[in-house]
């Protein structure tokens, strides 16, 4: 039996539903999924109403495991393999942006057909963000299962899908972070730690971790802060004293405040870049000429880290076999997935870094 976590429609509670598979089709393959990260983007689906999705969804997308059959023409992965489920993969040659060489900014995902059911009725389910890792096995494209080190443990694997990528991405290929740099990090959950992780591999000599809550701050300089500011009005003041304006400015939260923040940190000629997901509707407030135009400060904006995952997996991977990444401190709790619907709920007050359910 294959069990998935089916959210059936709007209002509804996601629950653990038996779910069948059709066998993968060309450039298609089997995951048997181990390992999934409990993320944001999941309650999102569910406090959206299905974030614009077909129901039923099947939810997850930060997912590892090992491959179990692969379709037709599949060169890159064979039964066997272990490997990190990604949620995007550059279409190679379809959009503007791969059509001239610029795969991190791919607008166009290459994707499996929709093969998984919920076993009760027959439906066809939407996985959410092309993966619908909380399952025992998934159909994805092949581009899309990342071949990654079994030395990593599979719950460690897990966050490159999403979670990690997009903060350490953000500092390394979104808005790349020259060595000597200095950085400062607004938010310090998963995805802002990320960032910090990713900007000490890339080089910067000074990384200010800003954030409402101490434990974090303290986890935050253990992770290769050198400096941490409370948030709160005098935030932007306090990081400027510290480094008379900083070359990178991170918004590792949804709130739209952050990225103000960050603009408003920035030296001349800095970087703010967006990271978290802002909820819709909302404005930027800053004074386009004293904070953006005057300082000419620059704004970037990063979906998921702007990653390759066949090149970044691997190569995040590694860096944490060696021991230039910490992926093991953001692993601080392991479920199981009848238990991921109350890890959603308690994302609203979360603990620690990052909740992963073991299946």
């Amino acid at each position: 039996m294959t069990r998935g976590l089916v959210y059936a429609e709007a209002g509804a509670a996601p629950a653990v539903e038996e779910i069948t598979l059709d066998d993968p089709g060309a450039n298609e393959v089997q995951v048997r999924v181990e390992a999934c990260g409990v993320c944001h983007t999941d309650l999102h689906v569910v406090e959206t109403g299905g974030w614009g999705m077909r129901f039923p969804i099947l939810l997850g997308h930060e997912g590892a495991g090992t491959v179990e059959e692969v379709g037709a023409g599949v060169t890159t992965v064979k039964p066997g393999d272990r490997v990190v489920i990604a949620w995007r993969a550059p279409c190679g040659d379809a959009c503007p942006s791969c059509k001239r060489g610029d795969p991190r900014r791919c607008s166009n995902n290459l994707r499996a057909r929709r093969r998984m059911h919920r076993a009760a009725d027959g439906a066809l389910l939407t996985p959410v963000l092309r993966c619908g890792a909380f399952a025992d096995r998934v159909i994805v494209h092949e581009a899309c299962a990342v071949q990654v080190p079994e030395a990593l443990p599979i719950e460690q694997a897990s966050l490159l899908a999403c979670g990690f990528s997009t903060g350490a991405g953000a500092a390394l290929w979104a808005t790349p972070v020259r060595a000597g740099a200095s950085v400062a990090v607004i938010g310090c959950g998963g995805v802002g730690l990320a960032v910090i992780q990713g900007a000490r591999l890339a080089g910067a000599e000074r990384i200010v971790a800003i954030d409402v809550l101490p434990e974090k701050l303290q986890l935050a300089e253990k992770l290769g802060a050198t400096d941490a500011v409370a948030a709160g009005p005098d935030a932007v003041a306090e990081v400027r004293e510290l480094t008379g304006g900083v070359d990178y400015a991170f918004s590792a939260i949804s709130a739209t405040a952050g990225l103000a923040d960050a603009v408003r940190m920035c030296a001349y000629a800095g970087t703010a870049t967006l990271v978290g997901v802002p909820p819709g509707g909302r404005t930027l407030d800053v004074d386009v000429a004293a904070d953006l135009f005057d300082p000419k400060v620059g704004i970037a904006v990063t979906h998921g880290g702007d990653t390759i995952p066949q090149e970044d997996f691997p190569f995040l991977a590694q860096a944490a076999l060696d021991g230039r990444l910490d992926l093991d401190r953001f692993v601080t709790k392991t479920v199981a997935l009848e238990d991921v619907p109350q890890a959603l709920e308690d994302l609203h007050t979360p603990t620690g870094v990052r909740t992963v359910a073991l299946l």
